[in-house]
């Protein structure tokens, strides 16, 4: 039978969870994967005993299947699991409190934002709650205050890995059944992202491809060389951005800012290109020119007949180095322009991805 305090209609639960270990998140899936320690207390009078009558003892294990025990579950659970094997006893306390502590394995659904990723701090809800009674016949309640909490998990806190525990909060709730109304003990986790990984395996890169793009502007070489350099980065990039894209959810409502700087040093790097073929253009035009004017005094000086019309040769050579002296202007112009754009481009992003 449910136990009740004596004077009291309800059974009065006592409920604490602490993270022993983040296992994975999944981005993509929306996933939060922990190993919890959650520890039960109730009263019950029928083991309720003086310990000075009996040896001084404080506190005795017994199996737990010849007690009554809260039927609690986690609404965002998608799968739970015993962390380790699973005990066959309860703690009972002389003063008539049974303590249930289990280890669990959790697979809940987290909303994640990953606007600010790799940079990001997640929270997420575990929600404990009865389903068979009402917050008349079981309320919920937590044993110990969010400082204990924190500082406890903190302490047991087993792995070292990509996330680190920032806080654990709680509060309160309560849930429509259809019968009644039913408490909810909500259990915020706070945990944010080591990013040194994504930072060393594609923040850098990228950049680096960004900086070697720049100076490829000194490179004195025949275009169609620079040209070639230029889509290498660009093929590049693309398959960071593949890697990227096996990470992050595709039903994101805010690109992540991570997304916004690959896309935006692609454009810059396509834009190049662009740039590049316009220049080689123009070189070639002047190139041509000069070439055509070359072969036609190379004839006329092999043959007799009229002298050679110098204004015509001065002209032409005119023209050439015009268009060989606009493809300077538009490569240096474009220089100055581009290194500008990357400047407050990266000013802006980084003020955003640190501050927001």
């Amino acid at each position: 039978m449910r136990p009740m305090f004596p004077g009291q209609t309800y059974t009065r639960v006592l409920v604490d969870l602490y993270v022993t270990s983040i296992v994975e998140v999944f981005e993509k899936e929306q996933r939060l994967s922990t190993q919890v320690k959650m520890i039960t207390v109730w009263f019950d009078s029928n083991v309720l005993w003086n310990s000075y009558k009996f040896c001084q003892i404080l506190t005795i294990a017994a199996p737990r299947n010849l007690f009554w025990r809260p039927d609690i579950v986690i609404a965002e659970s998608v799968k739970t699991e015993i962390g380790t094997v699973e005990s066959s006893y309860v703690q009972l306390v002389f003063f008539g409190y049974v303590v249930l502590p289990e280890v669990l394995s959790l697979n809940t659904v987290c909303k994640l934002n990953l606007y600010r990723f790799p940079f990001d701090t997640q929270s997420c809800n575990i929600t404990i709650q009865s389903v068979a009674y009402s917050n008349v016949d079981l309320k919920l309640e937590t044993l110990h205050d969010t400082g204990v909490l924190t500082n406890s998990s903190k302490q047991s806190f087993q792995s070292q890995g990509e996330w680190e525990l920032l806080n654990i909060s709680t509060s309160k709730s309560k849930v429509f059944l259809m019968f009644g109304y039913a408490d909810q003990l909500i259990y915020q986790i706070t945990i944010k992202r080591r990013p040194l990984l994504h930072v060393i395996n594609i923040i850098l890169p990228v950049f680096f491809f960004l900086v070697l793009d720049v100076t490829s502007y000194f490179i004195d070489t025949d275009g169609a060389d620079k040209l070639s350099f230029k889509v290498t980065l660009l093929l590049a990039i693309s398959v960071l951005l593949l890697i990227l894209n096996d990470t992050l959810p595709s039903t994101t409502y805010e690109l992540p800012l991570i997304g916004i700087y690959c896309s935006a040093i692609f454009s810059l790097i396509g834009i190049s290109i662009l740039e590049t073929i316009l220049v080689n253009f123009l070189r070639a035009k002047g190139a041509k020119i000069l070439s055509a004017s070359a072969a036609v005094t190379g004839q006329d000086d092999g043959v007799s007949g009229p002298p050679v019309d110098q204004d015509r040769d001065q002209k032409e050579f005119q023209i050439a180095m015009w268009w060989i002296k606009v493809a300077r202007i538009t490569d240096m112009m474009f220089l100055i322009l581009y290194l500008l754009t990357i400047v407050v481009f990266l000013s802006v992003l980084g003020k955003v991805w640190y501050i927001h």
